[in-house]
């Protein structure tokens, strides 16, 4: 019998190198194909390089297939979301404008007849969490509660993902959060290929060399959905919720950014690591 522990270490390695290599070769692909957008700060910089994060994911999802004596129903369930959300993220960040900002934007144009690709996104995604929702399984009730806990969850991440290293950070921070609520019972296997693919990915995006875009975003925050909807008691669960949607309501009205300036713990924690030559 395989070593839970053993196996996802030696996953969290692999899924560390194979990013590192992923990267290498996307890069330059990004910039040679004009797929950059100009930062916060105006620089141009590749963008959509979270996309190499499904990549690492499927490449390591292949290893636990030929060398794990079980394979679980969860491993394919979350590569198919995670796929399928990084493709919609992919397609927002080629092809989206930026004459449309938050659920009201996205949802107003709609209601117009005109789909933007953030509200193609939303749709996407709203469906893609009903369906893993539907997967993980429980009450009618559980099922609507999961589903908005992975939806929400895969947008947050996309909120944060407006400076550099931020988005990262709270991937971190809230991923040990869930684990902890979870009290050891979170599959670790599910974490690791992430996990390490974030941790090389962790640089990159801290010095502004990259951006991850709606592609790495949404999926880092499908995952952490995941996680709390399939692994939290449901008292911790409808607290997740309630925080989630007292955080989107908060950005419709104000900035993320403007609020951790003025919280001097939170801007500490947000400029963590970053160089002067990214503007902090």
């Amino acid at each position: 019998m395989v070593d839970i522990y053993v196996a996802a270490g030696i996953s969290l390695v692999a899924s560390f190198f194979f990013e590192a290599l992923i990267l290498y070769l996307i890069l330059p692909m990004l910039q040679e194909s004009k797929a950059v957008r100009p930062n916060y700060q105006g620089k141009d910089i590749p963008v959509s390089a979270g996309i190499t994060f499904i990549f690492t994911f499927l490449i390591i999802m292949a290893g636990y297939k030929l060398l794990l004596p079980v394979f679980e129903p969860q491993f394919y369930l979350l590569a198919l979301g995670l796929t399928a959300i990084g493709f919609l993220g992919f397609l927002d960040d080629m092809l989206g404008g930026s004459d449309r900002r938050g659920f009201k934007g996205h949802f107003g144009a709609l209601m117009k007849g005109r789909l933007t690709t953030g509200g193609l996104k939303a749709l996407g995604g709203g469906f893609i969490a009903f369906l893993m929702a539907l997967f993980i399984g429980g009450s009618a009730g559980e099922i609507v509660l999961n589903t908005f806990i992975i939806a929400l969850f895969t947008n947050l991440l996309n909120l944060l993902d407006l400076r550099p290293g931020r988005a990262i950070k709270g991937f971190l921070l809230f991923l040990i959060i869930i684990v902890l609520m979870a009290g050891g019972k979170v599959d670790l296997l599910l974490i690791a290929p992430l996990l390490g693919a974030v941790l090389y990915y962790f640089y990159f995006d801290l010095k502004a060399l990259a951006m991850m875009g709606d592609a790495g975003s949404n999926v880092l925050g499908l995952l952490l959905g995941y996680l709390a909807a399939a692994f939290l008691p449901m008292t911790f669960r409808i607290g997740v919720l309630l925080f989630l949607i007292a955080i989107h309501l908060f950005t419709e009205k104000y900035s993320i950014s403007s609020t951790i300036e003025r919280v001097g713990v939170l801007r500490f924690f947000d400029q963590l690591g970053r160089s002067q030559s990214n503007g902090e």
